[in-house]
C-alpha cells in the first residue's frame, strides 16, 4: 500500500498545526505558513480566507470530535460511574488520535476572532455540562460523594487535557493504559 498524498489544503492545515504548536498562533504569519508549505503566499487564500479561518477549522473540528466521541461512548450506559469512565476514555481517545491538533485546540483557541470565539466558548461550556450532568446524577444517586460538580469537572478536564504531553514523553504508554490509569485515579476521588 502506497503513502497517502496530502491535498494542498491538508498540507496547509498540518503545517499550521505544527507551527502553531511549536511557536504559537500569534507568532506565525500567512506568508511564513505558505513558505513552509512550499506555495506562494497568495495561493494559501485559495484554501483559507484567513489565519483565523484556519484556527477555527482546527478548533471546531476537534470540538466536534469530542462531542461525537462522548455521545457514542455514553450511549446505553445508565450508571454514572460507567458513563463517566466511558466519557473519560472517549475524551482521551480524541486527544490520542489528534495529538498535534489537540495541542493547538487547548492552547491557541483564545486567539479565535468573533463570532468564532463566542461560538467556541459556548461549545466548551456545553461539553463541560455533559460531564457535570453525569457527576450531578451520580451525586444524586449516591454513587458519588457530595461535591461541587463544577470543581469536579474542572479537575477532570485539567487532567485529561494535559494527556497530549504523555504521548510526547519517552515513556511509551498506549491510549488504553492512559485512559485506564486516569479513570481509576479520578473516579476513586468521586466514589461515595
Amino acid at each position: 500500500m502506497g503513502a497517502t498524498t496530502l491535498t494542498t489544503k491538508d498540507n496547509i492545515r498540518q503545517t499550521a498545526e505544527k507551527l502553531f504548536r511549536e511557536r504559537g498562533y500569534a507568532a506565525i504569519g500567512m506568508r511564513e505558513l505558505a513558505r513552509e508549505v512550499g506555495i506562494e503566499a497568495p495561493s494559501i487564500y485559495n484554501h483559507y480566507k484567513s489565519k483565523d479561518d484556519l484556527l477555527r477549522e482546527i478548533c471546531f473540528d476537534i470540538a466536534e470530535q469530542f462531542f461525537a466521541a462522548f455521545d457514542k461512548a455514553v450511549a446505553g450506559e445508565d450508571k454514572p460511574m460507567k458513563k463517566l469512565r466511558a466519557a473519560i476514555r472517549a475524551h482521551i481517545g480524541v486527544i490520542s488520535a489528534n495529538i498535534y491538533s489537540s495541542e493547538v485546540f487547548f492552547n491557541e483557541w483564545v486567539f479565535l476572532e468573533e463570532p468564532n470565539l463566542s461560538k467556541f466558548k459556548k461549545m466548551r461550556y456545553e461539553y463541560e455540562m455533559k460531564f457535570r450532568d453525569i457527576i450531578d446524577r451520580g451525586v444524586k444517586k449516591g454513587d458519588f460523594k457530595k461535591l461541587n460538580t463544577k470543581l469536579a469537572a474542572f479537575t477532570i478536564f485539567s487532567a485529561l487535557n494535559a494527556t497530549y504531553d504523555l504521548y510526547k514523553s519517552s515513556e511509551r504508554m498506549n491510549t488504553d493504559e492512559i485512559a485506564e490509569e486516569i479513570s481509576n485515579l479520578l473516579l476513586k476521588g468521586l466514589k461515595a
